[in-house]
């Protein structure tokens, strides 16, 4: 199964980041964008992308100070920065800085895309490919999920959401964050909390059932929370 990449855009030119947006979910991403460094650097620390497409001259945060503050705790998803600025130095330093491809704009949008895929490839060859939380491990290469020596045969359905709450083990996943990340919806109608309620039970039936000990729990009132 082939999950769809995702990637961050953070520009505040409205036109540009929508037409940008267009473009990549055309391409076959899932692009979502922020128009500050303040709420870009937000959905990169509570969201997982495979790149984030970082426009230099910000305003507030600016994209140098995004990526001194994203780079400094850790993060390594990969950076295309943008600059409309054609000095060297200005390169130099996005690049000191832990960005690891720049383009100058405007750019073509088939150069942006051709950078896009030379930065994820380059970013899937040094990503361990490996999720888990205490005996629940997820191999990516494989799609193979295992609890303890238990292989869980899940639906395409289920990896996705296991996925998901391996990602964001320990904190608590709203049915509203499961309905726009994984199902690809923003509509609050019954149903879809139905179709996910199904999915989490059939869901427990083969994580936690067999075993004594359970990690997915629910939070009354606020979701679920694994780990």
């Amino acid at each position: 199964m082939e999950q769809q990449l995702r990637i961050l855009i953070i520009e505040d030119e409205k036109k540009f980041a929508t037409a940008l947006r267009a473009g990549l979910n055309a391409a076959n991403y899932r692009a979502k964008s922020a128009a500050t460094g303040e709420e870009g650097y937000f959905l990169a620390s509570q969201e997982t992308f495979d790149l984030i497409i970082l426009d230099l001259m910000l305003p507030g945060c600016s994209g140098i100070d995004f990526l001194r503050t994203l780079r400094g705790h850790g993060v390594r998803t990969p950076v295309l920065a943008l600059t409309a600025r054609e000095t060297v130095e200005d390169r130099v330093e996005a690049l000191d800085c832990g960005a690891d491809d720049y383009l100058i704009k405007p750019c073509a949008l088939s150069e942006l895309l051709a950078r896009t895929r030379a930065l994820v490839r380059r970013g899937k060859s040094v990503q361990v490919p490996m999720l888990s939380c205490e005996d629940l491990e997820m191999d990516l290469s494989t799609h193979r999920v295992t609890r303890g020596v238990a292989t869980l045969n899940l639906t395409a359905k289920e990896f996705e959401v296991i996925e998901y709450f391996l990602r964001h083990s320990g904190r608590v996943v709203s049915r509203e964050t499961l309905a726009r990340e994984v199902w690809r919806t923003t509509e609050r109608a019954t149903p879809i909390n139905n179709v996910i309620d199904v999915t989490i039970a059939r869901l427990r039936r083969k994580l936690d059932d067999p075993f004594a000990h359970k990690l997915l729990r629910t939070v009354r009132g606020m979701g679920y929370v694994l780990g």
